[in-house]
């Protein structure tokens, strides 16, 4: 468990660690600041995973917390979230069905109108004087508590809700909504601590230059999607922590556990209006914050196109001279992301780590593989491995310990994805290797599929999918550098994750170099959906985004408008210079 920090006040910000204490000449949260010292937070860890194998307490837990959470099916969201916040009989309500079970709703949300929204923006920017000013120490310690109750109290509520909204398996939901979830909060604490750190190295004699790492001056608007329940986690806490205030809008999929978590933070500690979730329309709460002279950021995980056309947005308000800021833009978006084979690969391995980065949740992470390259001198012993390992993946419900694939979120996605494979199925330019059927009868499930092919400018290696469809070119072996330029060439315009498969040190060597700029998380002999959070950050360019890299500090840093102060003891004694004289 995190160690608990004590609420304390310092002396002046004279250095970064100095910066997070002050001595309080008036109450903050109607508690008076009377002890000093320089306080540190203490060093984040990972949240280890629990596995929940067969007869295991934690499987028994979590399968208690699903039968609970069954029982209280539709869960009801409010419009805008709070310590008191429901759901007014008379409201009208959106229902959101299970994507493994869509003849049951899971969730009813009421949304928010335009009033509602403006309202959340002026509670938010009402709490920001007390909240900014409150000690980095006492804003760290809220969301260390928060942590303990993700991984403590919280957990199995948090992964049944995950598993039954969003479709994921027992293990999925642990490394998001339980351990990703508590490592962002924990991590994000010590990027803010090293932020503060930040400081002149160097003073003239007789003079003081310091940092003062000021949040920005109107709030952020916080977009998060519907696969992760820890990204609307560290999309809130990310500026919240360095005294910033959050409107933060989840995706409609997402709108009960993005709930439990806000009112997770809540309990912890969190003060009423530092961060408002708002459910609804898209189109409403967007066009409303974009609109609102004190939009200061973005922080988005979504599609590509959508964030190309917030950014469009934004523009247009800066073009009508609408804000005071300019805003931030910070978004991670779309992935076409690859595997590539060299011919001194081990397979088996290879094979392996294709079908986990391939179809676990579906193919529904923005750091899935949906493209591979193997050559041919090794393509019949790869595909053989691979057919060999999905013989053993079980696609069916969340709830089910053995299910491995699970289904896509919705009927839209579902009707996508399936009439790409129904193209395909048809397409002479293709092989199929597996799969490309799929069944709707009771939820969304699509098998894991893979089509392989000579041309390598085939448009399924450059169309995101974003379900768990693979699709394979088999180059000659003595075209592994040719095949590192269509690699770079290919993937829609996206450069989020890819690796290489190889044991010649100089084809890694040279794969590193020639796609340089092909993915911003890059994997050597291991999968690409393997970010760790204080172990790799996350975020691609391209039309990937904006390459911020969740997990880090370089994230938390945008959330800052730095002042720089210089202080002087010494006195001027004269004006002109000795070269005037």
């Amino acid at each position: 468990m995190a160690t608990r920090l004590r609420p304390a006040g310092s002396a002046l910000r004279q250095t970064a660690t100095l910066r997070s204490q002050r001595i309080c000449s008036r109450p903050v949260n109607g508690v008076r600041c009377l002890t000093s010292g320089t306080y540190r937070v203490p060093k984040p860890f990972n949240e280890p995973n629990l596995e929940f194998a067969p007869n295991s307490p934690e499987r028994t837990k979590l399968s208690r917390a699903l039968e609970e959470l069954r029982a209280q099916l539709p869960v009801k969201v409010p419009a805008i979230g709070g310590k008191n916040a429901q759901v007014s009989a008379n409201q009208s309500l959106t229902s959101m069905v299970m994507p493994a079970e869509h003849k049951s709703s899971f969730q009813e949300f009421a949304s928010a109108s335009k009033e509602d929204v403006n309202k959340a923006i002026e509670s938010a920017l009402k709490a920001k004087k007390t909240w900014q000013e409150m000690p980095f120490t006492d804003r760290a310690s809220i969301f260390l508590r928060a942590a303990d109750l993700v991984s403590g109290k919280y957990r199995f509520q948090l992964l049944a809700a995950t598993m039954l909204g969003q479709g994921k398996n027992a293990w999925q939901a642990e490394i998001d909504a339980a351990a990703e979830l508590a490592d962002f909060y924990r991590y994000n604490v010590g990027f803010a601590q090293e932020i503060y750190d930040k400081q002149p190295t160097v003073n003239a004699q007789s003079h003081h230059g310091r940092t003062d790492w000021r949040p920005l001056e109107g709030f952020v608007y916080a977009v998060s999607p519907f696969n992760f329940t820890a990204i609307g986690g560290n999309l809130v806490s990310a500026p919240a922590l360095m005294g910033n205030v959050v409107v933060w809008k989840p995706a409609p999929m997402n709108a009960y556990a993005s709930h439990l978590v806000h009112q997770i933070l809540l309990e912890a500690g969190l003060p009423e209006g530092v961060i408002q979730i708002v459910h609804g329309d898209a189109e409403t709460i967007t066009n409303t914050v974009f609109d609102h002279r004190e939009f200061s950021a973005l922080a988005f995980i979504g599609s590509s196109d959508v964030f190309r056309s917030l950014n469009v947005k934004a523009a247009q308000g800066l073009a009508e001279k609408r804000y005071r800021d300019f805003p931030r833009m910070m978004g991670e978006t779309s992935g076409k992301n690859f595997h590539l084979l060299h011919p001194s690969a081990d397979v088996v391995n290879a094979a392996k780590h294709t079908v986990r980065a391939s179809f676990e949740y579906a193919g529904q992470k923005c750091s899935a593989c949906s493209r591979i390259y193997i050559p041919e001198s090794r393509a019949d012993e790869f595909f053989t491995q691979i057919k060999k390992e999905l013989a053993r993946v079980k696609v069916g419900p969340p709830e089910d310990y053995q299910s491995f694939t699970g289904p896509v979120i919705n009927k839209k996605a579902f009707d996508r994805i399936t009439a790409a494979i129904d193209s395909a199925n048809a397409d002479s330019k293709l092989e199929k290797v597996v799969g490309g059927t799929y069944d709707s009868s009771t939820g969304w499930y699509i098998d894991p599929t893979i089509y392989k092919t000579s041309n390598p400018d085939h448009e399924l290696f450059d169309k995101e999918l974003f379900g768990p469809v693979l699709v394979a070119y088999v180059y000659p072996d003595a075209e592994f550098e040719k095949t590192l330029d269509i690699v770079d060439k290919q993937g829609g315009g996206f450069a989020l994750t890819g690796n290489i498969f190889s044991n010649d040190q100089q084809a890694v060597r040279l794969a590193e170099d020639k796609l340089r700029y092909a993915a911003g998380n890059f994997y050597i002999n291991c999968k690409i959906t393997a970010a760790v959070i204080g172990q790799q950050s996350f975020g691609g360019s391209r039309m990937s985004g904006t390459c911020d890299k969740a997990g880090s500090a370089g994230l938390m840093q945008r959330f800052t408008a730095p002042r720089t102060l210089k202080e002087e003891y010494n006195k001027l004694d004269e004006v002109l210079y000795p070269s005037n004289l």
